[in-house]
């Protein structure tokens, strides 16, 4: 299939499954109808459009609710902590301690690279390493960051911004862990193409450990598999039911509205993913620095503005996260919430930023590492945690009528700039969107290796991606967030297990380039 025809294929797509909206089964009445009639219609086509969403929401519910019995496992009854939360804390403590604090003596240096001082134009690969970042960035920094972050205070209070700002400074060398397999393992095609991630450095890594075929293959089948449900859920429904929110909130609850929209989105993610990883690497690396210096920008105004409260805040956030007067369950429940968003927020252990960073222009696994432990930072220390600080100190987080997820970050922005909620709104639909153009080609690499790289396989998942942003329009936050956790966390279960069986390797390149890095060994090239 030529790519002039794969390109129309995509767009007729999009517009039958904007065809599939209930307003559009609705339109028909004959000529000659009465005024009383049409406005029969018109209250048919609402009935019709809430209970086919009520009808689809809870079926996805049920499905949501057993999957959650397996996956999120509770191994000790005393300790209601889930099995998949102990292994992504556990695995990133040991990363970070195994590579001496990498994410502290390393940072200047990652800055650097990032920068492109060390940027060889003939290196192989199809993107630069700013592009890479900003590739990775983009499925990160998203609505995890503005209503993650406040369904984190909703449900864990405010003490769960401590557990996230340490999962993400503890996550930075885990994603370098996890990068610079990437880089090692990855398949560059004859045409400059490349595949990497998770699935290929287990199968091949662990084989190379010792163990059999069928063991390593099932490692990255299992990674594959919940990285193609993590493209559906948290990088997908969870970012199309918050753009829908947002514009359900400028434009009240219209009728239809969520199909509508969910219809638009699914349009305009097509026109992107169509071009691959180097588009999508063009359109992050502009939308990307704008969407964070915006946030970031408000944010610090709002903080100045409420400059003394943010002491109180901070003092809030470490009282409720140890305070002795906390219930022991309470405590965990904190424990908890904050990793899981943290993790929802960074993907910092899951292995999803090892698919984007393997396309990097470079020869140095190590260096694109070093350049993926920057994205943690960024995603939870830097702008989850200015989320935080705004809804604390705005009071939202204890305010009922501000709502939960992004209608509470809303709030908390408008009580301080009134005009601020058009520019957020903007925001969101931004970081939705270019988190579900990045989300696409994480889903995409782990379906070519299950069913092959053929144009067919190609065009099925894109057009089954397309249409659950339609589903996450239209279904309930609640399951949309249980199944986007579901997803995104179990992808950890067979890359923090892998990645700590081949840390020695990463082990022996990182001491090999950075005794050439003191040494000044490497090329300049600014």
């Amino acid at each position: 299939m030529s790519s002039r025809t794969q390109k129309l294929f995509v767009f007729f797509i999009c517009l039958f499954l904007s065809g599939l909206s209930p307003i559009a089964f609705a339109q028909g009445n004959e000529d000659g109808n009465t005024v009383t009639e049409q406005n029969a219609g018109v209250a048919n086509e609402e009935t019709t459009t809430q209970a086919l969403s009520e009808s689809i929401d809870a079926q996805f519910g049920f499905i949501v609710e057993n999957m959650a019995k397996v996956l999120f496992w509770v191994p000790v009854q005393a300790v209601p902590i889930p099995l998949i939360v102990l292994i992504l804390f556990c695995g990133s403590l040991f990363f970070t301690i195994y590579h001496k604090w990498l994410n502290i003596r390393g940072f200047k240096h990652a800055i650097d690279i990032t920068r492109g001082r060390y940027d060889n134009p003939n290196d192989p690969g199809e993107i630069s390493h700013f592009q890479a970042l900003t590739s990775a960035l983009s499925a990160t920094v998203g609505l995890g960051n503005i209503a993650g972050v406040a369904v984190a205070i909703h449900t864990g209070g405010p003490g769960a911004v401590i557990w996230m700002m340490l999962i993400g400074l503890l996550g930075m060398t885990a994603k370098f862990n996890e990068c610079t397999l990437a880089m090692v393992y990855r398949k560059v095609r004859p045409d400059g193409t490349v595949d990497g991630g998770p699935m290929h450095y287990l199968e091949i890594g662990l084989q190379e450990r010792g163990f059999p075929f069928p063991v390593a293959k099932a490692f990255g089948l299992v990674f594959a598999l919940f990285c193609i449900g993590g493209s559906f859920g948290g990088g997908n429904m969870f970012q199309a039911n918050q753009a829908t929110s947002a514009v359900r909130g400028m434009l009240g609850d219209v009728a239809g509205i969520n199909w509508v929209f969910g219809s638009v989105l699914a349009f305009l993610v097509g026109l992107v993913i169509i071009g691959g990883i180097k588009r999508i690497g063009q359109v992050t690396e502009k939308i990307i620095p704008l969407m964070c210096g915006i946030y970031v920008l408000a944010g610090l105004v709002i903080l100045v503005i409420h400059i003394k409260q943010v002491p109180d805040a901070a003092v809030l956030i470490v009282r409720s996260c140890v305070s002795p007067e906390a219930a022991y369950g309470g405590f965990i429940g904190v424990l908890v919430q904050g990793i899981r968003r943290a993790v929802f927020s960074n993907e910092a252990g899951v292995g999803s930023a090892a698919i984007a960073h393997a396309a990097a222009k470079t020869d140095e696994p190590v260096r694109e590492g070093l350049v993926a432990m920057l994205g943690p930072f960024i995603d939870t220390v830097v702008i989850c945690t200015m989320t935080a600080l705004v809804v604390i100190v705005s009071g939202a987080y204890n305010t009922p009528e501000a709502g939960q997820g992004v209608e509470m970050t809303r709030w908390a922005f408008s009580e301080t700039l009134s005009w601020f909620p058009t520019i957020l709104n903007i925001s969101v639909f931004l970081f939705a969107y270019s988190t579900m153009i990045s989300w696409s080609y994480y889903g995409e690499k782990a379906w070519q290796y299950i069913f092959g790289t053929t144009r067919t396989a190609i065009i099925i998942y894109r057009v089954i991606f397309l249409g659950f942003i339609i589903l996450g329009a239209v279904a309930s936050l609640d399951n949309v967030i249980e199944f986007s956790d579901l997803m995104i966390l179990s992808m950890a279960f067979p890359n923090i297990i892998g990645g700590v069986i081949l840390a020695p390797r990463v082990k022996t390149l990182l001491e090999d380039y950075w005794r050439r890095y003191k040494n000044n060994e490497f090329v300049v090239y600014d």
